[in-house]
């Protein structure tokens, strides 16, 4: 990446489709930066992003819970830099053998990709916390990966019990290393949008050389 790229503002409006893979070899190569989007199907995933990037039909949704099959990758406007949709989990209509290959490909961009730089998990604050959220969790524990947790759909509740969820999970959080930031978000109304924004413009940044 050049310096002109490097000190170039990231702008989360210049997001563009570049390209979908249903395996790791078949993703751009592994070099820059990447934050990748994860969630349950139907925890607003796709709005979360079309939200983020102010564009209505980058990623695409429905209320057919599980219709992102592929991992989906989003050019920006500093070279090198991407957003990526991961597949959903959970309520697809496919056969087993389908849902283990999703899971086996998903498991290998996770485990293998250097340029993940870190992952947003998206869960729907009226269903916090399932088995697939605290296995997100668990896994970047593990891997050390950095964890912006965007507890989405937070118009469908009214403030003092959205506010009340969002206690409820930073203390069963609160022992986890590495979730950074708890973001309560809609992509209805908005909120959230200018913080979860500003984590990510972060995350895009060179880290600070160790002297």
């Amino acid at each position: 990446m050049s310096a002109e790229q490097q000190s170039k503002p990231v702008s989360f409006n210049s997001a563009r489709f570049l390209i979908s893979a249903s395996r790791l070899d078949e993703c751009p190569p592994d070099d820059g930066v990447e934050i990748a989007f994860a969630g349950r199907s139907n925890a607003g995933k796709s709005s979360a992003i079309n939200c983020i990037t102010g564009h209505g039909k980058l990623a695409r949704t429905s209320k057919t819970p599980g219709r992102t099959r592929l991992i989906n990758f989003f050019s920006l406007n500093r070279e090198h830099c991407r957003l990526v949709d991961l597949p959903g989990y959970g309520y697809a209509k496919v056969s087993r053998n389908m849902k283990e290959d999703w899971q086996e490909h998903l498991g290998h961009y996770l485990n293998d990709r250097r340029c993940l730089r870190g992952l947003v998990l998206v869960m729907d604050i009226r269903h916090p916390l399932t088995e697939f959220d605290r296995m997100m969790v668990d896994w970047c524990e593990h891997n050390q990966v950095p964890l912006t947790i965007l507890v989405t759909k937070a118009d469908k509740l009214k403030f003092g019990q959205a506010k009340t969820t969002m206690l409820t999970i930073a203390k069963e959080l609160k022992q986890q290393q590495f979730v950074e930031n708890l973001v309560m978000f809609s992509a209805t109304t908005k909120r959230g949008l200018d913080e979860t924004r500003d984590i990510l413009s972060q995350w895009f940044e060179p880290p600070t050389p160790v002297e």
